[in-house]
């Protein structure tokens, strides 16, 4: 049985890929958790993190927005292969000339993956880094953009 499209309201459509990130964010938590690095149990810098992430699906294209405060554009390396879009980078720990009290900001290696639908444009693709927001503006094909169909009879 189908079920009607419902557009904006308090729902928003159900998107599997967002599951799996959030899932695989839940379970590197868990593993962080319960595998803890001596002194910082949050903070193991071995392994690359993933940073929060918004994607959008506008008329035209897919905007990819990560934070990502404190951060140069020379730390990151944005890259579209195989049909997957790879946002990665580190961010170095700064000198500190006090004691540090309290450290819970993410450093060290990051990275951010995500599979770009069939329908995007991967030769335009655009980054730009404003107020420690990453926003990658990947633009859908002719083919892939919404046309209405004329209902004859």
């Amino acid at each position: 049985m189908t079920h009607p499209v419902r557009h904006g309201g308090a729902h928003p459509a159900w998107d599997p890929f967002r599951e799996i990130e959030d899932l695989r964010t839940r379970m590197d938590r868990l593993m962080h958790a319960t595998f803890p690095v001596a002194g910082f149990p949050e903070f193991d810098t071995a392994e690359a993190w993933a940073p929060l992430a918004d994607v959008e699906d506008t008329e035209d294209a897919y905007l990819v927005e990560l934070e990502l405060p404190g951060v140069d554009k020379d730390q990151i390396t944005v890259e579209v292969v195989e049909g997957e879009l790879d946002v990665h980078g580190e961010i170095k720990e700064k000198e500190r000339t006090g004691v540090v009290r309290r450290h819970s900001r993410r450093i060290g290696q990051f990275d951010y993956r995500t599979t770009l639908p069939p329908n995007v444009d991967t030769e335009h693709v655009s980054a730009d880094l404003t107020n420690g927001v990453l926003t990658v503006r990947v633009p859908k094909t002719e083919g892939g953009k919404p046309r209405r169909i004329e209902v004859t009879g």
